[in-house]
């Protein structure tokens, strides 16, 4: 990726940004997570527009419709300029069929999500051709926070690619280029049949994921090879794995990935800067990256 495409996206004091939560809501207790996050997006200079329906009680929780709603309202509200999906968990593909996918494709504006979110960025993509940005907000207010922090200022105000830069290393071969498509590997493959999963076709395909064992590894990657996922793209890109990082080391994601592949052709590459992490890094869904 070019750091010319990296800083399109620029934000300027002032601006009114959405905050969103398509997927599960979050937890009462961590109400005061949100505030904190609040104060340090207007000490930045930005207006935060909260969404209704970011919370959820005990089992209480909204409905499709309505987050789906909250979305749209700030693709119809002409001050914001950027939305910031701060949810996660199981539910972000039910707000998919409640979506103006016309309204999107002719009012784009960049939508910031990760995990869950996986189905939201890459069903608006297959839909509109809408770039989707890969990141957690609330990395600002984590353990982390201070260095995103200054990676998020850094790049969005001042255009520079901080947030951006990934550093790969290679599995198989050394280079590929295309446009990259994918993100949580689970929340991935709950589009697949469905009109929302995403043209793999030439794709550079990134996947990632926090939980899952061995065995439940493999049995998706074994699911995307029967989907015939990978014979159709030009390149796999792995990100962190997290439960699987921890408990058997950086090596074994690689392994089942490589495994599973069974082509030594399909070049494949590897970092640790994109995922769960609250350190995470900010890849772009439908963004042309040349990787080398």
């Amino acid at each position: 990726m070019t750091d010319q495409e990296s800083r399109r996206l620029i934000l300027n004091n002032g601006d009114r940004i959405g905050i969103v939560g398509c997927s599960n809501g979050i937890r009462s207790e961590a109400r005061w997570q949100l505030e904190q996050l609040q104060r340090i997006i207007m000490q930045m200079g930005l207006v935060p527009v909260l969404s209704p329906y970011l919370f959820r009680e005990g089992y209480e929780t909204s409905t499709e419709k309505q987050r789906a709603e909250a979305l749209m309202d700030c693709y119809r509200d002409e001050r914001v300029t950027t939305i910031f999906d701060i949810s996660g968990g199981d539910l972000a593909n039910g707000v998919l069929d409640y979506l103006d996918y016309e309204r999107i494709q002719s009012n784009p504006k960049p939508v910031f999500g990760y995990s869950d979110l996986t189905t939201v960025l890459n069903a608006i993509y297959q839909k509109t051709g809408q770039r989707g940005y890969l990141y957690q907000l609330r990395n600002l207010v984590s353990d982390k926070g201070t260095m995103q922090h200054m990676r998020f200022s850094n790049s969005l105000f001042q255009g520079k690619s901080d947030l951006y830069q990934i550093h790969w290393h290679w599995l198989q071969n050394i280079s590929m280029e295309g446009i990259v498509v994918g993100g949580n590997l689970r929340c991935l493959l709950k589009l697949a049949g469905t009109e929302y999963f995403p043209n793999m076709k030439d794709k550079l395909l990134f996947l990632e994921s926090r939980s899952g064992n061995i065995e439940f590894i493999v049995s998706c990657f074994t699911q995307l090879r029967q989907m015939g996922v990978f014979k159709q793209i030009k390149g796999l890109l792995l990100g962190t794995f997290s439960q699987l990082d921890e408990q058997w080391g950086s090596f074994m994601a690689e392994k089942i990935a490589l495994q599973v592949l069974d082509d030594r052709l399909l070049p494949v590459a590897r970092t640790m800067e994109v995922g769960h992490g609250t350190d995470s890094k900010c890849l772009i869904i439908g963004e042309y990256y040349k990787i080398q």
